[in-house]
């Protein structure tokens, strides 16, 4: 399995994490919250196949590092995978907005004309605005939005967007996430940690806890572990053939 949003050079032990993830075969889309942060992120992922990073600017730093748009147009071209942006509408952060959306369309520009890129989307308190961001960049193939909390409305609309959407443990412990994930299309659902920043039972998640999220799929799907599994992997597969690399090269599209 996957996990599809994992901060991992954020962990207290990054290197350790990466080389659990690695060893027990975990896949990890790494993402980053800052272009600066790529080079020191990607070399987490060296000797380890399973671990890919993503090159994000995260809409709650757009204020402060809109200026690395500059790095980011210089690292795409080396990136499949762009997270995490997206645009957040939470109070604290509605002062920014104007710079979240300047530097989310030239995000969203930018991997439109690069059209290989699978992006990861921050969309809290903001799911209608990055869906309204969307339909201005059609282009973008695979959009996956990381642990969305939007309205039953905005769900059906991301559905008929074609959006992909990466569920959590923490997402699934709460009743609003259960009840969003229970209408969220059972082969557009991948998994996530949202590591080190989602916790369970006051512990950081880390990738191997995919499993977690995984089980609470089964009970909700009212399946067992194993089918669920089968479906996430499908899913997995289904969502690569869409890049150009695929995260886990044991992995057969074709199977």
């Amino acid at each position: 399995m996957i996990d599809f949003h994992c901060h991992l050079d954020l962990y207290r032990t990054p290197h350790e994490v990466a080389e659990e993830a690695h060893r027990l075969g975990v896949g990890v889309l790494s993402v980053t919250t800052t272009p600066s942060a790529w080079p020191g992120t990607y070399r987490l992922s060296e000797g380890r196949s399973t671990i890919k990073t993503a090159l994000g600017l995260h809409p709650q730093l757009a204020n402060e590092r809109k200026h690395e748009l500059r790095l980011f147009d210089r690292y795409l071209p080396d990136a499949t995978f762009v997270g995490e942006v997206g645009l957040d509408g939470s109070p604290e952060h509605r002062s920014s907005w104007s710079d979240q959306e300047l530097v989310f369309d030239h995000v969203l520009r930018s991997c439109e004309e690069a059209q290989d890129k699978i992006v990861s989307i921050h969309s809290r308190r903001a799911a209608g605005a990055v869906l309204d961001s969307l339909d201005k960049f059609g282009g973008i193939r695979a959009p996956i939005l990381h642990w969305f909390s939007g309205t039953r409305a905005e769900l059906r609309r991301a559905v008929g967007r074609g959006c992909w959407f990466s569920v959590g443990a923490a997402m699934l412990a709460g009743a609003k996430g259960r009840a969003l994930v229970h209408e969220m299309p059972r082969d557009r659902v991948l998994l996530e940690t949202d590591g080190p920043f989602a916790q369970v039972n006051r512990n950081a998640l880390r990738p191997i806890d995919v499993a977690i999220a995984c089980r609470s799929l089964a009970d909700l799907w009212s399946t067992d572990y194993e089918d669920a599994e089968l479906m996430i992997g499908k899913n997995e597969r289904t969502l690569l053939r869409l890049s150009t690399e695929k995260l886990d090269p044991t992995v057969d599209p074709d199977r």
